[in-house]
């Protein structure tokens, strides 16, 4: 067995290598990470193997868990590898649902890379489940115009059509409906200000713990980084784990959690 090097009231950080981790914990209500994809990042030189630390992931998956992967794509030689399509297809081929296909817009966010594209400043957010997913606790923060107003019920009719009723099913339209699948979120601070090269957005952590977990779950992040999943977890009453290969970014997520605050 694989003792922590962090364990307090209920999150636990791992340092070493997650495909020799996972095998030795627990099945979890959620996966929320990030991984290192596509060399986008400079990782202190290690490798990601993509097939075989998906299955470890897919194995603590419980039914009804939900696993949210979040990545992007480079540009080699004039086109973009794919590698995110290939990914949330293998996850498919290993047994998950992909529930739902989403984007982080960066808000604010510049880009690099050639003139003759659009400026990039997004990153898909892959919604994977294990059957149907045990919580959805679908955020509402959308203003509805029509607020306030009656709206009638309708009834389906035996052709297949749909007729509006006057009477029944009478409900006043609510404030704010659900949010979309396009997440207009800022990233976190300027790479020089960053303790970590990709840090987590603190907001972006904590609406997918709030949409895909409850209260007393355990949430599981096998690229931990600087442990800003664990920190939305705490924060929000979740049990956390987290894995991180790096030291010195454990080091970083130990310190964030003992102060309760998130500065990255």
């Amino acid at each position: 067995m694989i003792n922590p090097v962090y364990d307090v009231d209920g999150i636990q950080i791992y340092h070493g290598d997650c495909r020799e981790i996972l095998p030795h914990l627990p099945k979890v209500d959620l996966v929320l990470t990030s991984p290192p994809y596509d060399g986008l990042r400079d990782y202190e030189g290690y490798d990601f193997d993509f097939t075989n630390i998906s299955k470890h992931i897919v194995d603590k998956l419980s039914n009804g868990s939900v696993l949210v992967w979040i990545v992007g794509d480079q540009t080699i030689n004039g086109s973009e590898t794919g590698t995110s399509f290939k990914q949330a297809l293998y996850f498919k081929d290993i047994g998950l649902n992909l529930h739902d296909t989403m984007i982080w817009n960066k808000q604010n966010c510049s880009s690099v890379g050639s003139l003759s594209r659009y400026e990039n400043t997004f990153e898909y957010m892959f919604v994977f489940s294990k059957g149907k997913p045990k919580s959805a606790n679908i955020i509402k923060d959308k203003p509805n115009k029509r607020a306030g107003e009656i709206q009638c019920g309708s009834i389906r009719q035996k052709d297949g059509t749909v007729r509006k009723t006057s009477g029944y099913g009478k409900r006043a339209i609510e404030e704010f409906g659900r949010r979309s699948n396009v997440w207009n979120i800022f990233p976190a601070k300027s790479p020089k200000e960053r303790l970590h090269p990709a840090p987590f957005s603190e907001q972006l952590a904590i609406d997918h713990v709030i949409s895909w977990s409850n209260e007393g779950d355990t949430i599981l992040d096998p690229f931990m980084g600087s442990g800003t999943t664990l920190v939305a977890a705490k924060q929000l009453g979740r049990k956390a784990i987290g894995i991180e290969i790096e030291l010195k970014y454990v080091e970083i997520a130990i310190k964030r959690l003992g102060q309760g605050v998130l500065p990255l």
